[in-house]
């Protein structure tokens, strides 16, 4: 051939790689499999860091399938074009090469918009805690394997059902592993369980998971070239690369699946009316969780299980309430999450092993009664609607005295229809020696020689305080 033939033919070649950069079409569409996969990873409306990192390296389980698709897809329409390469004087590897750094870069961009949208999105919702730059990193080597993979796959075998059968195998990869199941679930593409608030994620994991991905990478990549080229020396570093593999393995290993720890955290809070603390990624809830628990702890004055400030904890300690001190669980902003706060604080005001012991089938619609008023629900319809009827008619300061006198009854889920009878003796009056136990029934009460009680009028001696009754009538 002459060398004008040569020129041209080299021509052809050139223009064909150029070609080539029509996958970076390809940009745009791994771009919104990524984002919406990593939105829907997020909590709602919690700006944690963790969980945006968590949120990225999760993307990869779907977008990794998709790009290696692609990469042996483009393995097997530019494999018939192997026989212009030959006209060139360029290494056999070198056009495999170009491929792979195009394909890596169209995946990487789609990659690198998906990271700015979530770290956008983190930053707007008032984020917490602090990034980890290298779980970014850790996603972008899992989705570079990915197309590595991909790509050799379709060079090796250039068959048409090689681009769905990686398809296929690296989807069956990324699905096979729960989360949090073993340290199986932490190789690439991991599979990392959302992370609980007031935990952080491991960076030795996210380090150990970057050198598996970067090593055998390498050691692919390293061994391709050695055969297209038909050069030995290739050996010692494809042995380099794949120690570097063994290295990240073991770190994985010894990491026992558990990808977070716990770790400390400064609370965020509200003062008024109640002191209400959260964590810091859901400082945006305080006002909504201390409008609904300052009713409860209105109520709840002057009773052993009376609160003045509200806490977020941690999931392992009990939600319960002690020392003034009443503590909640909370995982998102979801609708209604305030009303769940406020359902576990009155949860934990009863003895659930005496409730559950009950024998009388009438006390938990008794118990009922009191926990729709003290959560400012509508009252449920029970048997004894002289009892309801009642208990409606009371005044809010009424109900509140009463409380305090039965207590005890209510926490165990022993009230009874004599709890809800006029009593001679009235709940706000009753000293402090009458508020025993033993003595909370009003039926077992006496009246008092200092207090005489008439249906229209209240006589007292002097010196003895008073006020209106406001129960029913």
């Amino acid at each position: 051939m002459s060398e004008l033939g040569r020129v041209s033919e080299l021509g052809r070649v050139l223009r064909l790689d150029a070609r080539r950069t029509a996958l970076l079409l390809a940009v745009p569409v791994l771009t919104g499999i990524g984002t919406v996969t990593a939105w829907l990873s997020l909590g709602p409306n919690v700006g944690y860091w963790d969980n945006s990192v968590v949120a990225l390296v999760n993307t990869v389980r779907v977008l990794g399938p998709a790009a290696a698709a692609l990469a042996a897809w483009a393995a097997l329409r530019e494999r018939r074009l192997d026989f212009l390469r030959d006209l060139t004087t360029r290494s056999p590897a070198t056009g495999a090469l170009h491929d792979l750094l195009l394909l890596a870069a169209a995946a990487l961009t789609a990659y690198g918009t998906v990271t700015v949208v979530i770290v956008v999105e983190t930053l707007l919702r008032g984020e917490a805690g602090r990034p980890h730059p290298l779980g970014a990193v850790a996603g972008a080597a899992a989705l570079v394997l990915h197309v590595v993979l991909g790509y050799l796959a379709g060079r090796l075998f250039p068959r048409p059902p090689t681009a769905v059968t990686v398809a296929v195998v690296t989807c069956l990869w990324a699905v096979s592993r729960a989360p949090g199941s073993s340290w199986w679930s932490l190789l690439p593409p991991a599979a990392l369980p959302q992370v609980p608030l007031f935990t952080g994620l491991r960076t030795r994991v996210l380090a150990d998971q970057t050198l598996w991905s970067l090593g055998l990478i390498a050691a692919l990549v390293l061994a391709y070239v050695g055969w297209a080229t038909r050069r030995v020396v290739v050996a010692v570093p494809v042995a380099a690369a794949l120690a570097l593999t063994l290295m990240g393995t073991a770190g994985l290993h010894s990491s026992h699946g558990q990808a977070a720890a716990p770790a400390p955290v400064a609370l965020a809070c509200r003062e008024w009316p109640l002191t209400v603390c959260v964590h810091p990624a859901l400082r945006s809830a305080l006002p909504a969780l201390s409008n609904a628990t300052t009713p409860l702890a209105a109520r709840l004055a002057g009773t052993p299980f009376a609160f003045n400030r509200v806490e977020q904890r941690p999931e392992r300690e009990p939600a319960r309430v002690a020392d003034g001190v009443a503590v909640v669980h909370l995982t998102d902003l979801s609708p209604g999450f305030e009303t769940r706060a406020v359902r576990q604080i009155q949860d934990a005001l009863v003895d659930a092993r005496a409730c559950a012991a009950s024998l009388d089938p009438a006390a938990a619609e008794y118990r009922a009664l009191v926990d729709a008023w003290l959560l400012g629900r509508e009252p449920p319809a029970i048997s004894d609607r002289t009892a309801a009827r009642r208990f409606r008619g009371w005044r809010e300061e009424t109900r509140r005295a009463w409380l305090r006198h039965h207590y005890t009854d209510y926490r165990h889920c022993a009230l009874g229809p004599g709890h809800f009878r006029p009593s001679v003796t009235r709940p706000g009056l009753m000293r402090p020696s009458l508020t025993r136990p033993s003595l909370t029934r009003p039926s077992l009460t006496r009246p008092s020689r200092r207090a005489v009680v008439h249906p229209r009028r209240t006589m007292t001696r002097p010196g003895v305080v008073t006020r209106p009754y406001g129960g029913p009538r």
